[in-house]
């Protein structure tokens, strides 16, 4: 018979505060920026600064429509290569490094342990350091300054790859051998088996996938304004100086929301998938 916790009320009662207050710190920067927002001038430069402003305005956004709606390249062209930059980018992702990690994780061939080591090497990498050869790579096959100089180095991402690898390998195989025995084949397998049971797996790298190219901004593979993306044309109107410091401050309100609005939806996925994932053979 199991043991059963005992728990006083004062013990729950102290780690109910302890998450409330660790939960506050973390709520408290995006609450802040929200604040600074929808501040006047003249209150966003006052010592001691207040979380929200004594006097709402929405002057910080209109004044960021009316540059944007300046510029030369059109502001739906920004926010188009944003989002197919970033829907491209997520889907090729979760599809490439699904397929990657299915043979690794389901199967056994000779090289499967390298590659498996070269996955997790991979992870202790910046991104930076390979800048140069990337660089090198994508101008010797001629993608520079087109599209696919960003999205296609998502697709094979290390982080991906080893979150679906670790994932994959909790499935039990006697479900694949009873679908391989009802005449199911490994695509059969991988579209209908396989992705349905680690969907809490591909929901959090999605989230990964696009707050990283959500946010992108500037790129050594992307020279030509008009395709350029939405964060590059946002942080270019608000480099300026302090003058436009309320503007800055709703560029990082308009940036962050679509990564914590997919958050909030998927949550729950990430939560299994931190829970049930982890090192394996």
């Amino acid at each position: 018979m199991a043991k059963k916790l005992n728990r006083s009320g004062a013990g729950n009662f102290l780690g109910i505060l302890f998450l409330v207050v660790i939960a506050c710190f973390m709520v408290l920067p995006m609450v802040y920026a929200v604040g600074n927002s929808f501040k006047p001038m003249d209150e966003l430069f006052k010592f001691p600064p207040t979380l929200f402003p004594q006097r709402w305005v929405t002057t910080n956004y209109t004044d960021l429509f009316v540059l944007m709606g300046n510029s030369w390249v059109p502001f739906s062209r920004y926010f188009f290569n944003t989002l197919f930059i970033t829907s491209v980018g997520t889907f090729g992702q979760i599809v490439f490094c699904s397929m990657c990690a299915y043979p690794l994780s389901l199967y056994q061939f000779p090289g499967r342990k390298f590659i498996s080591s070269a996955i997790v090497t991979a992870l202790m990498f910046n991104g930076t350091v390979l800048w140069i050869p990337s660089f090198m790579i994508i101008a010797k096959i001629g993608m520079i300054d087109t599209y696919w100089a960003i999205i296609v180095p998502v697709f094979g991402a290390s982080l991906g790859m080893f979150l679906m690898q670790q994932f994959m390998s909790q499935i039990p195989r006697s479900l694949i051998e009873a679908a391989r025995i009802d005449g199911a084949g490994s695509l059969k397998i991988f579209w209908s088996i396989v992705l349905p049971q680690v969907k809490s797996a591909w929901l959090t790298l999605m989230i990964f996938s696009v707050q990283n190219l959500w946010n992108l901004g500037a790129s050594v593979f992307i020279q030509s304004e008009s395709l350029k993306t939405l964060p590059f044309a946002l942080n270019q109107i608000v480099s300026t100086g302090v003058a436009r410091q309320g503007v800055s401050n709703a560029v990082t309100v308009i940036l962050m929301t679509v990564p914590i609005a997919l958050f909030i939806v998927a949550q729950s996925n990430i939560i299994e998938t931190m829970a049930t994932s982890g090192m394996k053979d």
